[in-house]
């Protein structure tokens, strides 16, 4: 569920008119829903009140200090994978003590920022990161607080490129050789281990993956503490999927208490605090794109809405054939008729689309659309191609907006350059 709704017509976010929002800040822009975000979150909290959990929003989901700020709020820990977003966690609110640094290549700077920072844990994917983590404390006169990452090579059975759990992945470290890995942590001077983490993917639809991983980590952790080990917690990561409405998700798409239900089962009996580390679940119905018809176009076999947002607005169709729901914000007639219509941005690339073939009320130039679902891996991954300014974004709070992120101006990308000096002097012979 969602607090993006037509009233009278006119689509709304909370109590508050998208129209309006477009005529005060222009197009294109995400918005983003208070009420939402904390909706989602709150089903986390209430799916996991009977086990020892704390919920850590993925920051990469989207990392807006107000959407952080929000969550923070309302008790959220952070799940941040570079120093940037561990920044933006620390500027919105979260506790050190309750953030996770994850990511397969963090750099010795990053490294120390965490420990200098004193994050909950430092999430360690290979036997080389582990040395360096173990350098790095050790001269800073520090013991660090690690999960070590296993790989449980578990298909989650959703989108290649979002798979982490897969023995040819990138992550972690094969649940194998945990065993050596741990010996090996356990003997460091500067590394303190305190649990173990995994992570199998990204818009899971079916919860058997999660009930395969979290059966084999059970099993890792009776075999850890047999070895003498001690387990202090466990990392499962995040993942759960969500609607975008291309009615692929099945109608029975798990809710975090369903989630819950299969923690409970598999590891539930252990009695060790649990860590998870969902994003895409809760910021992703919390947030549209909301884009303005540039012209309508007929072409030979295809009619073109041609907007003014665009592929380095909102990448996910681009890099991952993903679908958005695409409405009008001005609600068509009951009965008007539709017709197929491919909605594509302005940048001179075929993969600069946003829908295609989709059955849609007709539309003139001028017209709104919101692009559903947008809150997620939206703003995030946005680009300047095309030296195309950053959008703004906006967060609706009841009756009430703010803009969390002001559009930038061409000037500000090019301040960022400059020309080398020797362009002023004359050239040698």
């Amino acid at each position: 569920m969602d607090h993006f709704q037509y009233r009278e017509g006119r689509l709304h976010a909370e109590d508050v008119d998208i129209e309006y929002i477009a005529e005060s800040v222009g197009t294109p822009f995400y918005c983003y829903s208070t009420a939402t975000l904390e909706r989602h979150f709150k089903a986390y909290v209430d799916a996991f009140a009977s086990l020892d959990a704390t919920i850590c929003y993925a920051v990469k989901a989207n990392s807006n200090i107000a959407v952080i700020s929000t969550l923070s709020r309302l008790g959220a820990g952070a799940d941040v994978v570079s120093c940037g977003e561990l920044t933006r966690a620390l500027r919105g609110g979260v506790p050190a003590n309750k953030i996770v640094f994850s990511g397969v290549g963090k750099s010795r700077e990053e490294i120390a920022a965490a420990l200098e920072a004193g994050v909950l844990q430092i999430n360690v994917e290979s036997e080389p990161e582990l040395e360096l983590i173990n350098d790095i404390a050790v001269s800073q006169n520090k013991r660090a607080p690690i999960a070590i990452r296993i790989n449980p090579d578990v298909d989650a059975k959703t989108h290649e490129k979002i798979t982490t759990g897969l023995s040819e992945n990138k992550f972690g470290i094969e649940w194998t050789q945990a065993h050596a890995v741990f010996a090996k942590a356990a003997s460091l001077p500067g590394i303190e281990v305190v649990g173990i983490a995994v992570h199998i993917g990204s818009q899971l639809t079916d919860l058997e993956p999660y009930r395969h991983a979290y059966t084999r980590l059970r099993d890792l952790v009776a075999m850890l503490c047999a070895d003498g080990h001690k387990i202090a917690r466990l990392d499962l990561g995040g993942g759960l999927g969500i609607p975008y409405g291309d009615g692929e998700i099945p109608a029975d798409l798990p809710t975090p208490r369903d989630y819950a239900d299969v923690v409970q089962s598999a590891v539930g009996d252990l009695q060790i605090p649990l860590i998870f580390e969902p994003g895409r679940s809760i910021a992703g119905n919390a947030g549209i794109l909301v884009t303005r018809i540039l012209y309508i176009k007929e072409g030979a076999t295809r009619t073109f809405a041609v907007v003014d947002a665009a592929m380095n607005d909102l990448l996910r169709p681009t890099l991952y054939n993903a679908y958005h729901d695409i409405v009008p914000v001005k609600q068509a007639s009951p009965g008007a008729a539709l017709k197929e219509i491919d909605v594509v941005g302005p940048i001179c690339e075929t993969g600069d689309t946003f829908g295609v073939q989709r059955q849609l009320p007709s539309f003139a130039a001028g017209d709104l659309l919101a692009i559903r679902t947008a809150g997620a891996y939206g703003a995030v991954m946005a680009s300047t191609y095309n030296s195309r300014p950053l959008v703004p974004e906006v967060l609706v709070n009841k009756s009430s907006f703010d803009v969390i992120r002001k559009r930038w101006d061409v000037d500000q990308m090019i301040g960022l350059e400059a020309i080398p000096d020797w362009f002023d002097k004359p050239s040698e012979g």
